[in-house]
């Protein structure tokens, strides 16, 4: 269940249902957010964005009202992590997993939002480097969890969701590590229609895709 919700591409599905940029036809190929932004303006991408937090939060929280162990909930979780990131509607195509596992944060302890995202948005003020804050921000985000069990604040049992899926969003942006360490990576602009690197074109959908659905 929590791979299905977590592979249904928003991207894709909110760019068809709006008339708008398939986001895997420019930048980078993906379908979260920061892609659909560059696709199709920040009105869709703020939507895909919700999405994308919604389908990762739903799983641990049907699993959670159908009295699952903390173990279940967590797996659930990082189920739709690894959907968003591999997802079976795109040919394991899809998007790099962030806002679907800060979905799953806020459906286990909510507070910890609030407490990652200054660190995100400096990242990217700072930087322009969305992909550096993704990476970055989701450690912060780890860190404090992995503090908060050690106070005795949150269950141990939750590691189950926070270190698979903090592994599935480093993995997933492991050609943003590249450029980034060797200084291809593009910095952000809102609205820009191009590749993310000077080395990457714009992609098109793999041939002989399945339709999105």
């Amino acid at each position: 269940m929590g791979y299905l919700m977590g592979s249904l591409p928003m991207g894709v599905i909110v760019a068809r249902v709006t008339g708008g940029i398939d986001p895997r036809t420019v930048g980078s190929g993906r379908t979260g957010g920061t892609n659909t932004l560059r696709a199709g303006g920040w009105g869709r991408a703020i939507t895909v964005a919700l999405l994308d937090v919604a389908k990762g939060a739903a799983p641990i929280l049907i699993a959670g009202a159908l009295d699952a162990p903390v173990e279940i909930r967590a797996l659930a979780g990082v189920a739709a992590v690894l959907g968003s990131w591999k997802s079976i509607f795109l040919g394991f195509h899809g998007g790099r997993g962030v806002a679907t596992g800060v979905g799953g944060m806020i459906a286990i302890a909510p507070w910890i939002v609030p407490l990652t995202l200054p660190a995100f948005i400096a990242i990217i003020w700072i930087t322009r480097y969305v992909s550096l804050a993704s990476i970055l921000g989701t450690l912060v985000g780890a860190l404090i969890v992995v503090g908060f069990m050690i106070a005795g604040w949150i269950d141990t049992a939750w590691l189950w969701y926070v270190i698979p899926g903090e592994a599935i969003i480093w993995i997933a942006h492991r050609d943003n590590i590249g450029r980034l360490l060797n200084g291809t990576e593009r910095k952000f602009k809102a609205g820009e229609r191009q590749p993310e690197s000077a080395d990457e074109p714009a992609t098109e959908p793999p041939a002989g895709e399945p339709p999105a659905v």
